[in-house]
């Protein structure tokens, strides 16, 4: 067994069994290594799909993926999506190729500081030094990316130490992840219990009858967390929110509803004024996504207090067990989203007709992606009525994020419809995930929604006070010139795909792309 076949062995029984790939020269010895049966290879054609299609399986599966990238260029195409899964708390594996040791001395061209590249968005960076330390690397790799919350572990494979033989696995000793095998302070990997004090000190938050808002994130939104913490909001009269942007959320019909946080500065702060009183479950309090002139950075009213419940690396679930002993309010039931019907709009097409088909079409369990940004705001308030479904955003903001989460997230959940919201700007940076669903046969309908600009950049350019754009300015934002022809870029990677332009055929079109598995495109023309 040489290093790479050793590498990927130790992964698959560590319970990484895909791999997101991309890989060159350096990369073959592990490309062959794939043939191993229990690990299933997905070809894309850009590192930014690879590394978001491991952040899209994570969403779904709560287990690691494990990426192939090539040497240091290779990486830094991915670290756009590798930053927007580490805000996500997305756990993952990725698999650098180097030079072989002998040759990087020579410094040839693709010579880079892979270490220096990715340490910035990695919680975890290691070096393969020899064939026979791969599967002790791989398995404290595999054992950084499964903690809670999730984390970004990065091995450098050396080319010597992917070809060299590696002899039989040495492996370390369960410990916790992150400390060195043998130490005297190892534990077990469970989430942390929160501290019984800080339950306490809620508790009375919430009896003071003061008016409270409980903004859930990670693996707070779903789950036993959520429903727990639907019965202390039934409880007590508090509310239920999250940040405009969360990993994940299950939502619509039977679901403990939660309140989305506005996006927008102005909107965000008059939503937040009447609490006295914010707690926060795995995430910290509400900021301003950008700095705008004279606006606040924090989103809280002044004379508003923050409470923490739940640090990120606790058990939320446990905390709102804990919490409901303290409250006395085991036997609450929550109150649950109720089915709301609604009617197939018809006409134009705008932000609240485009939020009605969605509402009216999403299938039970499907999966929702979004990154419509400006055209889909409306979408989430009006589908919380919808069939049950789970909602995924983009944590980190850096764009192009969606199709590749969408396509990871189909793998992982592979008789779940995805429902992908994406703008035609951002689609532009990683469509090619459309030929990865094609290849994959993956149930993901790609919605785009071509205005033919980055029209969120219109609106912050507002926002900014910077004025009326110019020619010049308005250049940099427009994308008509050549208008996309998102029909052929479709059809040129394997995707059906329809064009629409009222709200009765985007209904249809959404209808239609569930009747028959595989990947669909619908360019909502707006």
């Amino acid at each position: 067994m040489n290093g790479a076949e050793s590498l990927v062995s130790t992964l698959v029984d560590q319970g990484v069994d895909i791999c997101f790939a991309n890989p060159g020269t350096s990369e073959m010895h592990f490309l062959a290594a794939l043939e191993n049966p229990r690990m299933r290879s997905v070809l894309c054609l850009f590192e930014g799909v690879a590394t978001g299609a491991a952040d899209g399986w994570y969403r779904m599966r709560d287990t690691p993926a494990s990426t192939l990238l090539h040497l240091g260029p290779g990486l830094a195409n991915g670290l756009a999506n590798i930053h927007n899964a580490k805000r996500a708390a997305s756990g993952m594996v990725n698999i650098i190729g180097e030079h072989s040791s002998a040759h990087l001395k020579y410094d040839p061209p693709l010579t880079s500081d892979i270490e220096g590249l990715a340490r910035p968005l990695s919680h975890w960076v290691r070096r393969a030094d020899s064939a026979p330390a791969i599967a002790w690397d791989a398995a404290q790799a595999v054992a950084v990316a499964s903690e809670h919350p999730g984390k970004i572990a990065t091995l450098i494979l050396p080319g010597d130490a992917s070809w060299q033989e590696a002899g039989a696995p040495v492996l370390p000793p369960k410990t916790a992840p992150g400390r060195k095998p043998g130490s005297a302070d190892n534990a077990d990997n469970a989430r942390k219990a929160p501290n019984a004090a800080r339950i306490d000190h809620i508790a009375r938050v919430l009896r003071s009858g003061e008016p409270t808002l409980i903004i859930l994130a990670n693996k707070a939104t779903r789950g036993d967390a959520l429903e727990r913490a639907g019965r202390v909001a039934a409880a007590t009269g508090a509310r239920l929110g999250s940040q405009f942007f969360t990993a994940r959320i299950e939502r619509g019909a039977g679901r403990v509803p939660i309140e989305r946080i506005p996006y927008a500065v102005a909107q965000a702060t008059a939503f937040l004024k009447p609490f006295k009183h914010l707690i926060t479950v795995e995430t910290r309090e509400p900021v301003a996504f950008f700095s705008y002139p004279d606006q606040p950075s924090l989103l809280k009213a002044e004379g508003t207090l923050v409470h923490p419940l739940v640090e990120a690396d606790e058990d939320s679930a446990l905390a709102f067990e804990m919490l409901l002993d303290a409250l006395g309010a085991r036997n609450v039931a929550p109150v649950v989203q109720q089915r709301v019907q609604t009617a197939v709009p018809s006409g134009a097409l705008n932000p609240l007709s485009i939020a009605h088909a969605l509402a009216a079409a999403i299938p039970a369990h499907a999966i929702v992606v979004d990154e419509s940004l400006t055209t889909g705001r409306e979408s989430m308030g009006h589908t919380m009525g919808a069939q049950p479904h789970d909602l995924i955003n983009n944590m980190g903001g850096s764009i192009g994020y969606s199709t590749p989460v969408a396509t990871g997230a189909a793998l992982a959940c592979p008789d779940r419809r995805v429902f992908c919201m994406v703008g035609d700007g951002s689609a532009m940076y990683t469509i090619q995930s459309l030929w990865t669903q094609a290849r994959e046969g993956l149930n993901v309908t790609t919605i785009i929604f071509a205005n033919n600009s980055y029209a969120i950049l219109k609106a912050e350019y507002s926002n900014m006070g910077a004025g009326v754009p110019g020619a010049r300015a308005l250049s940099m934002i427009d994308i008509d010139r050549p208008r996309i022809d998102w029909l052929a870029m479709a059809t040129s990677m394997g995707v059906p795909s329809v064009a629409v332009e009222t709200a009765e055929s985007f209904h249809q079109a959404l209808v239609d792309s569930v009747r028959e598995p595989g990947p669909r495109l619908i360019e909502v023309r707006l």
